[in-house]
């Protein structure tokens, strides 16, 4: 990577996080950069376990400690270390400035507190605003997102709403205080695909509308090439591939994408072309090993996979892998 970019909304060098375990030290996210400019959708993919939700943590200062600790790298936001600031400061720009949607809104909204206290609580703390002008911006909110007859659902409870439901007023939590950028973590899981396709549409909709920034943090490729300017392709806690979004479905650049690519069904595929699956098993990340953590599970893995890790290098305009065969693929 080059030298920090002042001009980046958000620029991550270096991150690593490590677990304190029982068994061992882990390295959760393992020397990640990337960046995320104004305006634009970046998705992290992966298999679960691969450190893209712990980076998320990480980007809102919500690291679990203990176990987790952030022991390198940077998280410039706007020029400012995230990983230097105080909690009291982090707490400053977190939901204020970057917000975050979680996977699981019915374990992140609180079940004891209407919708519209916990809408209203994030603008009078942010933004001054008085309880009567927060209800009526949540009021606004919901209504923006989708939901019907917002005065009478301010008044409701979690679980008087369904899971899309739920989810759309967690992007109305997430945009109620004007962030400039949104970590959606796995926004859709457990949604049904109808429900699924409604909400990415509304988050990618508001989020071009009021030119928000969004980390899109997911495993399926289908959500991916719909939505991404950018991709980051993550696999052991490190990212081996990253780039525009139609140059790495057009052409991959490192044997995990590809693997990836293969095992998802395509319309534009012959049916009678069979799905490929990834042998193996992801590596123990409390073993630390020589070599590249994909090697073992690599039909393209030479011998120098075995001794050093490859480093994230330019392989086109624009294009980077973790990969010493990546002209070869």
């Amino acid at each position: 990577m080059t030298d920090v970019d002042a001009s980046r909304l958000l620029d991550i060098r270096n991150l690593t996080v490590e677990l304190a375990l029982p068994e061992g030290e882990m390295r959760a996210v393992n020397d990640v950069s990337f960046f995320i400019d104004a305006g634009e959708t970046v998705a992290l993919v992966g298999e679960s376990g691969c450190g893209k939700s712990m980076t998320a943590l990480a980007i809102l200062g919500l690291v679990p400690s203990p176990p987790c600790q952030a022991v390198g790298g940077s998280i410039r936001f706007e020029g400012r270390d995230l990983l230097t600031l105080s909690e009291e400061d982090v707490r400053r720009i977190r939901g204020r400035e970057i917000a975050m949607v979680f996977q699981d809104p019915m374990s992140a909204l609180n079940p004891v507190l209407s919708i519209g206290v916990q809408l209203a609580e994030g603008m009078q703390v942010h933004l001054g605003l008085t309880r009567k002008q927060a209800l009526g911006r949540a009021a606004e909110l919901l209504h923006l997102v989708g939901i019907a007859d917002p005065e009478r659902r301010l008044k409701q409870y979690p679980h008087h709403f369904s899971g899309g439901m739920r989810q759309r007023v967690m992007i109305a939590l997430a945009l109620s205080c004007n962030p400039k950028l949104i970590v959606a973590d796995e926004p859709t899981t457990a949604l049904d695909v109808t429900i699924q396709a409604e909400i990415l549409d509304l988050l990618n909709d508001l989020t071009a509308r009021l030119g928000v920034a969004l980390i899109l943090i997911t495993h399926d490729l289908g959500i991916v090439a719909r939505y991404a300017d950018r991709v980051n392709v993550m696999y052991a806690g490190r990212i081996v591939e990253t780039g525009g979004t139609n140059a790495i479905y057009g052409d991959p650049r490192h044997p995990y994408t590809r693997g990836l690519l293969g095992s998802v069904p395509r319309m534009d595929r012959d049916r009678s072309e069979p799905l490929v699956a990834i042998d193996g098993q992801p590596p123990d990340l409390t073993e630390a090993a020589p070599g590249c953590a994909y090697g073992p599970r690599c039909q393209w893995a030479i011998e120098d996979c075995n001794r050093s890790v490859p480093p994230l290098r330019r392989v086109a305009a624009g294009r980077q892998s973790a990969c010493f065969r990546a002209e070869d693929l």
